[in-house]
């Protein structure tokens, strides 16, 4: 079996940078000894260990469940945590923040307006018809799970956002993340609130802001595909509005 314990060195240049104290974020060159494997999160653990204790980022799970360490490497979207330093052997290995959004402090990025977005599409079931505990559960075919399935997938790690260039150009845009979760409620069978969420994606900064690029699919660690997501809300919001248009005729 190959040895995986043989330690070689690998630079890392990381983007640093402090709002509070630097006038433009700049580039930082560590070397770090690795093995076949190790992650780019766990090199980061090790500089910071080793080398550098004020660099900050943000990890949790270490195993592509949480999202949270979400960041550019080489100038892609990706987690560290499932990026092995193997595969971008002999280096060297940019790292960065998420790019199209705010630099908080080094690798970090601001995720305030990214959880506006996500809040905003009301991320739960809302039920068609209310029950008590005594009346029992909501029941569901495998089928009618199979429906929403995949866009339950999502992990929030934002990786879609930073690829999407509609939302590099236009941060008001609602954007891929919001649009899969969305498609994941709207298509659970035990669901009400379709109507209320497409009212908030036919505006201006919804759904049809996209520009249908599908690069956010090609990066989505979980296979999610909030493109497809993205192409289902077009059809919904379309008929809604044909629909809408019949209903104020039977009105009139």
């Amino acid at each position: 079996m190959p040895d995986t314990t043989a330690k070689t060195t690998i630079e890392l240049r990381i983007l640093r940078y402090c709002p509070s104290t630097d006038t433009e974020p700049a580039f930082g060159s560590f070397q770090v000894p690795y093995s076949d494997d190790m992650s780019v999160l766990q090199a980061l653990q090790e500089i910071k260990a080793t080398l550098d204790g004020s660099l900050a980022f943000r990890w949790s799970c270490r195993m592509a469940v949480c999202g949270s360490c979400g960041m550019m490497i080489n100038g892609e979207p990706k987690l560290a945590c499932n990026t092995f330093l193997r595969d971008l052997a002999p280096g060297p290995v940019t790292v960065e923040p998420l790019q199209n959004f705010p630099i908080e402090r080094d690798l970090v990025v601001t995720v305030g307006d990214f959880v506006k977005k996500i809040e905003s599409i009301y991320p739960y079931v809302m039920p068609k018809v209310p029950k008590t505990v005594e009346e029992g559960t909501y029941l569901q075919t495998p089928s009618q799970m199979e429906a929403y399935a995949s866009f339950a997938d999502c992990i929030n790690c934002m990786l879609c956002y930073a690829a999407c260039p509609q939302y590099g150009a236009n941060p008001d845009f609602i954007g891929p993340g919001a649009m899969a979760l969305l498609q994941r409620y709207s298509s659970d069978s035990r669901d009400g609130g379709q109507q209320a969420r497409l009212d908030q994606i036919r505006g201006e900064d919804g759904v049809w802001s996209c520009t249908a690029v599908g690069i956010c699919s090609e990066v989505c660690p979980k296979q999610v595909d909030p493109a497809n997501a993205v192409n289902q809300n077009k059809s919904n919001s379309a008929l809604d509005f044909f629909l809408s248009g019949l209903r104020k005729e039977s009105v009139t």
